[in-house]
């Protein structure tokens, strides 16, 4: 048994052929705590797997997740913002792409040749930097994972629309913490 077991199995299939040596000790004692959506602090060295020990549970969640969508009184489905990832911007790219993009892309490979659907989760980023017809976009349309900057969430927090983007949150994941 190392956790594995309970994870969707596409998600396990994806992380098998990906990682074939097995979870590390952070993500065998992270999964278990994150899945029961308890508070976890995983300490551990640089390159270890905190990260991607939070993302796997969500992308499980959120491939998992057959009402994943609340519909609106129009009838169409409406996302909802389920998990925020802070981190400060220097660190986005190498974390994000490692963790969060490239299982993405892979599991929906997975999906693709088993001829199953895969669901449209989507992962925008919000900074200083993001335009404001974006931010504008991403209260309308929320993105099912909102990467962001301490300050950026601050924002977001502080502001009502804000706070209705982050009304489903789900997790948190602060790498940085």
């Amino acid at each position: 048994m190392n956790g594995l077991e309970t994870f969707h199995p596409a998600v396990r299939r994806w992380f098998e052929r990906r990682f074939p040596e097995g979870p590390t000790a952070p993500q065998e004692a992270g999964w278990p705590a994150i899945a029961l959506g308890r508070d976890t602090l995983i300490s551990a060295p640089t390159g270890t797997g905190k990260t991607l020990a939070g993302f796997l549970v969500c992308i499980d969640r959120l491939l998992r997740s057959a009402q994943r969508f609340e519909l609106r009184a129009d009838g169409e489905e409406a996302d909802r913002t389920e998990v925020v990832y802070v981190s400060p911007l220097k660190a986005l790219n190498n974390d994000i792409r490692r963790n969060l993009l490239t299982p993405l892309e892979e599991l929906r490979g997975i999906f693709e040749q088993a001829g199953a659907p895969f669901p449209n989760i989507r992962a925008l980023t919000r900074s200083g930097d993001t335009p404001q017809e974006d931010r504008r976009r991403m209260l309308r349309q929320p993105p099912e994972i909102l990467i962001t900057t301490p300050e950026s969430l601050n924002l977001l927090v502080s502001s009502q629309g804000g706070r209705g983007l982050l009304s489903g949150l789900q997790i948190v994941i602060d790498p940085s913490g």
